[in-house]
């Protein structure tokens, strides 16, 4: 498994920051009330996020050589886990950008605690991000001394 490309996540943050946008401009073009994140949606995801990082903890004591063996299930999904966490962080904290830009350039500013509470969303989400982007670093298993070096074996040419 590859690790995450940055500019996935950056095109991810602005793809959620477009969706975020639109949505709240459909939602007043609409007469409904904007969407404004809860604030335990932050809480939530900041939770995640350590949570995916204390699951790679054993995953990484393998890679180090500091634990004989691990589950390969249990590394694996620790790894999906991971790279579907910083993906949802990426949209998530741009969606959080969205709201918060929306809610910004209106000619009636809403309250503080709006506000407030989409920008708890945007860091909740780039923690999530950083969480899920150390717990897969954590599972990389370092290369060995013999990856690098060319097949030191002869090779046979054929039937002689």
């Amino acid at each position: 498994m590859k690790r995450t490309n940055p500019l996935t996540l950056v095109l991810l943050a602005v793809l959620g920051a477009v969706v975020g946008w639109f949505l709240e401009t459909a939602l007043v073009t609409t007469s409904h009330p904007v969407l404004i994140p809860p604030f335990t949606l932050a809480v939530a995801l900041v939770l995640i996020g350590a949570i995916i990082v204390v699951m790679a903890l054993p995953v990484r004591r393998v890679a180090r050589d500091q634990q004989k063996t691990i589950d390969p299930f249990y590394a694996t999904r620790v790894v999906v886990l991971a790279k579907a966490s910083s993906v949802t962080g990426a949209i998530l904290g741009g969606a959080g950008l969205g709201i918060t830009t929306f809610l910004l350039t209106r000619s009636v500013v809403p309250g503080v605690g709006s506000v407030s509470m989409a920008f708890a969303m945007v860091a909740g989400a780039i923690l999530l991000l950083v969480g899920g982007l150390v717990a897969e670093h954590m599972c990389a298993i370092p290369p060995k001394d013999d990856d690098h070096k060319p097949d030191s074996t002869p090779r046979s040419q054929g039937i002689n």
